[in-house]
């Protein structure tokens, strides 16, 4: 059974940045679509509303939080891609140092 998980992060307040950002991400790097893959996110999507970002992410059985970020240290482009990500990003408000995607809390769900 799949799971969802929806985050949040901001973007530097900055148009110029923000629009490079966007272009990163419509030619995204081939390694990074492939750690996405291998750790069990089978569907991801990115949403843009002035500065704050949204992520939804379709997870299967085999993915963990722990296994990612443990695969994406070892990782020397997700460290390069992550690394040129963070030019464009800051953390929201609520994030501890170090933080960046932040899990939001499910406060609504329409039943079937």
């Amino acid at each position: 059974m799949n799971r969802r998980y929806c985050l949040t992060l901001d973007l530097k307040d900055d148009p110029i940045l923000v629009e490079e950002y966007k272009r990163n991400h419509q030619r995204i790097w081939p390694e990074i679509t492939q750690s996405i893959k291998d750790s069990g996110i089978e569907d991801m999507e990115i949403y843009l509303l002035g500065t704050r970002m949204f992520m939804i992410m379709e997870v299967n059985e085999r993915f963990s939080f722990e296994a990612k970020a443990l695969a994406d240290r070892g990782n020397p482009k997700v460290q390069e891609w992550e690394n040129l990500m963070w030019k464009f990003q800051k953390p929201v408000p609520q994030a501890k140092p170090g933080e960046k995607w932040l899990l939001m809390e499910q406060v609504f769900k329409l039943e079937k």
